[in-house]
């Protein structure tokens, strides 16, 4: 089976969120089971590949000149790198202020039509989209084979002006929306099959509440939307290989983690101490909840806790984390980065995992901590209602701990019940394993993608 896969993100070349990190072990658990797999990526970074080879593309005027670099990436393995004007850019989507750069809409428009000239030209089995970025791929096929769109989160939809509308030969009425074009409720209506990276999440976002205002379109697809949870790459994360730590470990044989927890104590310069650590790795934005963390750290003196934040995103939660870390130097430590060392440090040096977000298409942090023995404190939302069991509602299989409000109060409690529940070393102990000894890994979802793609050819 052959699959062309078109992300806007792929760990390690180019990585912003959770989309890289799924990307990245979805495509290795799929080659791993023998399907045919053709990466396609923006060549934001003119990245060196081995055994290069260079392809031109036929695009629509407005979206060339286009080239492609098909050859060998470290971590990756083999991928076309897409070449369309104004791709190259330090960061795929935002520039130093954080905003989004302004021409986006074309930036991805071109390399969408860069995609569905992959598809013509090479026709392989299956298509396979992700997020807005690719969505608009189908507007430039005018025949295709069959198509997948995942949905890693709905609130990014790539919202642009009517005047696009023209460029999209293809399934005109399904993109135009109000007068514009949402590639991504296009593409949703256009695909054989949507993919939400949760079951929780698919079923969420039929709901008016959190369908952000395409709730109507995705219940209309019936069997067709499906969720699959995402795995995590336990060839990354895992603490019995991890390169980053001063010393493995596994379940069973937690020392190393307290050697990690030493190192992380001395990144953060405190005091070596009984005092748990809740960390933090994580894009500052809305969607995460980052206000809601530093509201709780008020508590911080008094239940206590130290709070470890390592992540980049939006400058107004980066300043007020960095005033807390400042204000609170003994209770907030931030580190305003993507730094991979420091985050495999957090992941096992913390006691606890914070992720108070507000949605959760799935989530890779809470499965990454509960791999390392860190035991998350979530809200009850799309992936983390999927992947962690509250240990005071069910004390024989709990992994964590829930809030069932997305708010200081909720998470400030789950906080309190955490921070009890892992000063009683036998209970925080078995805790631990059972995080630790569930298999996180891709190899059953990508089961379940090929098991989707099957169904998909059968269906023509």
């Amino acid at each position: 089976m052959r699959v062309l896969f078109a992300s806007a993100e792929m760990a390690p070349l180019a990585r912003v969120g959770g989309l890289a990190e799924a990307a990245s072990g979805l495509v290795a658990a799929l080659r791993a089971a023998g399907v045919e797999v053709e990466v396609v990526l923006p060549d934001y970074f003119g990245t060196t590949l081995d055994e290069e080879r260079t392809h031109s593309i036929t695009v629509p005027g407005w979206a060339g000149p286009a080239t492609a670099r098909t050859g060998t990436a470290a971590g990756i393995g083999e991928i076309t790198l897409v070449d369309v004007p104004g791709i190259v850019r330090p960061h795929p989507y935002i520039d130093a202020d954080g905003q989004g750069w302004p021409d986006n809409d074309t930036r991805f428009f071109a390399f969408s039509a860069a995609v569905a000239d992959l598809i013509q030209t090479g026709r392989p089995d299956v298509v396979h989209l992700n997020d807005w970025h690719t969505a608009a791929a189908p507007a430039f096929l005018p025949d295709r084979p069959p198509v997948a769109l995942t949905i890693h989160t709905l609130g990014y939809q790539g919202w642009a002006g009517g005047e696009w509308l023209p460029r999209l030969p293809q399934h005109f009425s399904a993109y135009e929306c109000f007068g514009g074009v949402n590639p991504l409720a296009g593409a949703v209506q256009v695909a054989d099959r949507v993919i939400a990276v949760s079951p929780t999440y698919a079923d969420e976002i039929r709901q008016h509440e959190s369908g952000m205002g395409l709730d109507h379109l995705l219940n209309d697809l019936g069997e067709r939307l499906v969720g699959i949870l995402n795995g995590i790459d336990v060839s990354v994360w895992n603490p019995e290989t991890d390169k980053y730590l001063e010393a493995n470990y596994s379940a069973t044989d937690l020392a190393g983690k307290d050697a990690a927890r030493a190192d992380l104590v001395g990144t953060a310069k405190w005091e070596d101490d009984a005092t748990p650590i809740v960390g933090m790795v994580t894009r500052l934005v809305d969607q995460k909840g980052i206000d809601i963390a530093l509201e709780t750290v008020r508590y911080a003196e008094r239940m206590p806790f130290r709070l470890a934040l390592l992540g980049s995103g939006e400058r107004w939660l980066a300043d007020w984390a960095r005033w807390a870390a400042t204000t609170w130097p003994e209770h907030v430590f931030f580190e305003n980065d993507y730094n991979q060392p420091l985050a495999h440090t957090i992941f096992a040096g913390s006691d606890l995992l914070l992720m108070p977000s507000r949605f959760e298409p799935c989530g890779l942090a809470q499965m990454q901590a509960m791999a390392y023995g860190t035991i998350p404190v979530v809200t009850d939302v799309g992936g983390l209602h999927d992947t962690v069991i509250d240990a005071d509602d069910d004390r024989k299989n709990g992994t964590g701990f829930l809030s069932t409000t997305v708010d200081p109060v909720g998470m400030v409690d789950a906080l309190h019940r955490s921070i009890r529940a892992w000063r009683h070393k036998q209970r925080r102990q078995a805790i631990q394993r059972r995080g630790m000894q569930h298999d996180w890994s891709w190899a059953a979802p990508a089961q379940s993608h090929i098991d989707l793609y099957r169904e998909m050819l059968a269906h023509g």
